[in-house]
């Protein structure tokens, strides 16, 4: 028996080989190395979300009715018997009142959205402060800010389509920004919600945006991404993730896909626990939407939570030109603030690679301490983040504790401009200041906290020597200096093109690298070595 079923798996597996060539891709690929560092877990974390979301979503599309046609309800909440609604807010009370399992499935895709999301904000900062962006990843960086743009507009639709107070509140606010945009505002509206708002086809064409277009384009790009992983090879932080065999990671069979399924079943059980244990998005008690209710102290899911702060604290600015309306008050905080915000996050690896020049290819991670400037414009972007979030609940804030809402309002605005800068500015100096405690590392030895009288009577601290492995990772980075500025005129006195351009990128050069610690030298090592020190 055994024989036969070895027979038949061996004659299937040369049928499969000689039409798709399996054998080369499964001999080339099966014993590829991952890297063992718990930050890569970060980008499983987003898959893993994403695969729980088309499990649970597929479920969800089984009992969802994506209809705005008005019906009564007659199901067992009892305090909205026979309240008119539409058919998909009824079908969401079905599910989450009727259908077995229906309602920790709902608590279920809901987390998992919110984790997909917050595991690709973290990954993309993991990958912003360690320089995993530089080339030839470039491209895998344009493609996770997609990602993640995709996923915010995604998280809103899956949001929107339950149609109670708190969705159809959100989708008003989107509404009100679509139409800020100027002459072609109200065209793009009528065109999104079939008609004026709320119009009658918005939930099923969300619904089809949020089943099948929007997943697909995640899919199609999660695809790439990984292909992409899978062509550059993994990133390697200095020194770490090494073997006692020297080995930098385990190969695909057997150790990584064990543990990467493990890990897949912890997150799983993880999501499962917090959506058992803590209820989300309680639709029964916001009640149906009505255009002419707006929910008393709501908030957005985080990740949008942003949007929020920005509209709250853009003061009420408007000008007409040309006879037409142009809101401020909604254009920038909605459209303009987050667009720059991610189109200078999408383009600062090329705007680095020509800021240093640097067209080398990079595999190896930098610490985020060795680079003060890319790290302090990184935290200056989190901070701006977590203003406008904190901004998007200033009631809730008011009301917590006490305080006037147009007090916390006015501290908001002020603190946008300030705060920011001034996170830059200490994340800075910290990077500095762990650059030159590296540096004495390594010139002096680890503090022991041991005290030694000397014979004339000082006393000193023992320091003892750090290992060769801990020195290399410390004094292994390559320091970048800044450019020089071109000469506005060549030998023959004639005034160069572009001068001023080769000047401006030798000023922001200048910024970028005139503050840094130069690790030792290899003359002051060989030195220490040697006893010297």
């Amino acid at each position: 028996m055994t024989v036969t079923i070895n027979s038949a798996a061996n004659a299937s597996g040369r049928y499969l080989d000689e039409r798709l060539g399996l054998a080369k891709i499964v001999k080339k690929n099966i014993r590829k190395v991952f890297p063992d560092h718990w930050s890569f877990m970060l980008g499983e974390i987003v898959l893993y979300s994403f695969i729980i979301l088309l499990l649970t979503g597929t479920w969800l599309t089984l009992f969802f009715n994506p209809s705005m046609t008005e019906v009564a309800y007659n199901g067992p909440y009892v305090p909205l018997k026979d309240v008119h609604m539409s058919e998909a807010y009824a079908s969401t009370l079905k599910i989450s009142f009727e259908i077995r399992g229906g309602l920790i499935m709902r608590h279920l895709h809901h987390w998992a959205a919110l984790v997909f999301i917050a595991g690709m904000v973290v990954h993309a900062f993991r990958t912003f402060f360690t320089g995993a962006f530089r080339k030839p990843r470039e491209f895998n960086w344009l493609l996770g800010i997609g990602l993640l743009t995709l996923g915010l507009v995604e998280g809103f639709a899956g949001y929107s389509l339950p149609d109670d107070l708190l969705s159809g509140t959100g989708l008003r606010i989107a509404d009100g920004v679509v139409k800020s945009i100027p002459v072609v505002g109200t065209y793009v509206s009528f065109f999104m919600f079939g008609g004026e708002f709320p119009g009658e086809d918005l939930i099923p064409r969300l619904y089809m945006v949020h089943i099948l277009l929007i997943p697909a384009l995640i899919l199609g790009l999660i695809g790439a991404h990984l292909a992409l992983v899978v062509f550059h090879k993994h990133t390697q932080y200095p020194g770490a993730g090494r073997t006692n065999n020297n080995v930098v990671g385990f190969p695909l069979l057997p150790v990584y896909a064990a543990k990467a399924g493990g890990f897949f079943f912890v997150v799983f059980g993880v999501l499962a626990f917090i959506s058992a244990v803590a209820p989300i998005n309680p639709v029964w008690l916001f009640g149906p939407y009505n255009p002419s209710e707006v929910s008393a102290g709501s908030q957005p899911d985080w990740y949008i939570g942003f949007l929020e702060g920005s509209l709250r604290l853009m003061p009420n600015l408007e000008t007409r030109l040309w006879g037409h309306t142009l809101s401020w008050n909604v254009l920038i905080p909605s459209l303009v603030i987050p667009g720059v915000m991610f189109m200078v996050f999408a383009i600062y690896p090329f705007l680095e690679a020509w800021v240093t020049g640097d067209r080398t290819e990079h595999h190896i991670l930098d610490r985020p301490r060795n680079q003060p400037v890319r790290t302090g414009l990184g935290v200056l972007f989190i901070t701006s983040y977590a203003i406008l979030w904190l901004a998007g609940g200033n009631d809730i804030l008011a009301i917590t504790f006490g305080l006037s809402i147009n007090s916390i309002t006015w501290f908001f605005r002020f603190f946008f401009f300030i705060g920011p800068p001034l996170a830059f500015w200490i994340t800075k100096r910290a990077c500095l200041g762990l650059q030159r405690r590296d540096r004495e590392k390594v010139l002096h030895g680890r503090e022991t906290g041991i005290l030694m009288q000397l014979p004339h009577g000082e006393f000193v601290e023992v320091h003892e020597p750090i290992s060769v492995e801990e020195r290399w990772r410390l004094v292994q980075h390559e320091v970048q200096r800044p450019i020089e500025a071109p000469s506005s005129t060549d030998r023959n006195g004639v005034a160069r093109r572009f001068a001023v351009g080769g000047k401006a990128r030798a000023k922001l050069s200048s910024w970028f690298y005139e503050d840094r610690v130069e690790p030792p030298t290899p003359t002051e090592v060989r030195e220490l070595e040697a006893g010297h020190h």
